[in-house]
């Protein structure tokens, strides 16, 4: 299945050279260009793209706006928005996720990686780059925005394994690393998972995570499961 990509970057240059990049990859494709956030809105519905590619500074309208924009429209459901930029720091990462991104990186990455993320994102994953880390996350959406004070109806539904999978995808743990965590296949974790964001009304993991925070699923000072699982091997001998 063929990948399908809108581009939303106000600089031609680099949507040409991520147009070069994208169209000489075989699983996906550029379907539309988009010079402001309003034409990337517009393109987004218009064009039927599985994922928006955004800058942030845009004019018209910026990039969080607009992904806030798509990611509100039912009939635009399906679309994700992976949020690429210079400005690669800690209020930019938490407004995206808050305004429904379901990944975040800088434009320093490489080419691989790039096509790596789009890949991830369109597939459902969430996807942040190294600066957003458990503590960047905690700084910012420990803090519920005013309208999402309300816990979400499924909260009271999750199973305790549910509930421990939710904190773990907090923890920024993939699919394979809570299988292993846990002792179970990754098949299994990502059942978990699936379950959890059905319930929670979550449309992909980034929005799980911001939903983990926000209703106390997930704690900042919580510790890293995966440093007490080191230190348990190694005390164990």
């Amino acid at each position: 299945m063929t990948i399908r990509v809108l581009l939303a970057d106000d600089q031609a240059l680099l949507r040409g050279t991520f147009r070069m990049l994208i169209d000489s990859t075989p699983d996906m494709e550029v379907v539309a260009e988009a010079a402001t956030g309003r034409e990337a809105v517009a393109l987004a519905r218009s064009r039927r793209a599985d994922l928006v590619l955004m800058d942030i500074r845009m004019p018209d309208l910026d990039g969080i706006t607009a992904t806030g924009l798509i990611t509100a429209d039912e009939d635009l459901a399906g679309v994700k928005v992976l949020v690429l930029t210079t400005f690669e720091n800690e209020e930019y990462v938490a407004e995206a996720l808050r305004a429904g991104a379901s990944g975040f990186l800088g434009k320093g990455i490489n080419p691989d990686e790039l096509l790596d993320a789009i890949r991830v994102v369109a597939a459902g994953e969430a996807l942040l780059s190294p600066h957003a880390t458990k503590a960047l996350i905690a700084r910012f959406l420990a803090q519920p925005a005013p309208r999402s004070r309300t816990a979400p109806p499924g909260l009271a539904t999750l199973t305790p394994r549910e509930h421990e999978v939710v904190t773990l995808v907090a923890d920024g743990l993939s699919n394979d690393e809570i299988a292993e965590l846990l002792c179970v296949t990754p098949l299994t974790a990502k059942t978990h998972v699936n379950r959890a964001m059905a319930k929670l009304g979550a449309r992909d993991r980034a929005q799980l995570v911001v939903l983990a925070y926000r209703t106390g699923l997930a704690r900042p000072d919580a510790p890293d499961p995966r440093a007490e699982r080191a230190a348990g091997r190694s005390s164990g001998g």
